[in-house]
């Protein structure tokens, strides 16, 4: 028999709480319990990046942490990238680039390079290869989604001057 496990945390802004088995993964918790389906099951042992998440400031594939251990922490999904009707520049960046395809590593490669770009608002193609490493696409090849970082990446700074 399992127990539930009741945890609080700030999911894209909004402070959620949600009853979790105590052995269910946080992807199952956004999903499941949360309603949020953008991070993605894909390999389930942390080596395709499809389920990326901020976890307290820091990039985390979900399918790794427990439920139960997010009780009062901030979490930031792809779906909390937009503001309403207006898409964030990387969400932007991946359509006018072409950077997708079926969609399945989008979420996860999204998450990533927000992360990367919080920390670094102008990063070398070098360190953008370099952080979205953790995360695989069968689609597209990479090239296309390391411009749509790129480009992000000048609309962030240009927006902030």
């Amino acid at each position: 028999m399992s127990t539930k496990t009741v945890v609080t945390a700030v999911i894209n802004g909004n402070e959620t709480t949600m009853a979790c088995d105590n052995r269910m993964s946080l992807l199952d918790a956004l999903r499941e319990v949360a309603g949020l389906t953008g991070a993605k099951e894909g390999c389930l042992s942390g080596d395709c990046g499809a389920c990326s998440v901020i976890l307290n400031g820091k990039l985390v594939d979900s399918c790794l942490v427990l439920a139960a251990e997010v009780d009062g922490a901030t979490i930031e999904t792809v779906e909390g990238l937009a503001q309403g009707p207006t898409l964030h520049p990387l969400q932007k960046a991946f359509l006018q680039d072409a950077a997708l395809q079926c969609g399945i590593c989008t979420p996860g490669f999204l998450v990533a390079a927000k992360a990367l770009l919080d920390r670094n608002p102008n990063p070398s193609d070098h360190e953008i290869r370099y952080w979205l490493a953790g995360n695989l696409c069968r689609c597209t090849g990479y090239d296309k989604i390391l411009h749509a970082v790129k480009n992000a990446a000048a609309e962030l700074r240009a927006s902030t001057k």
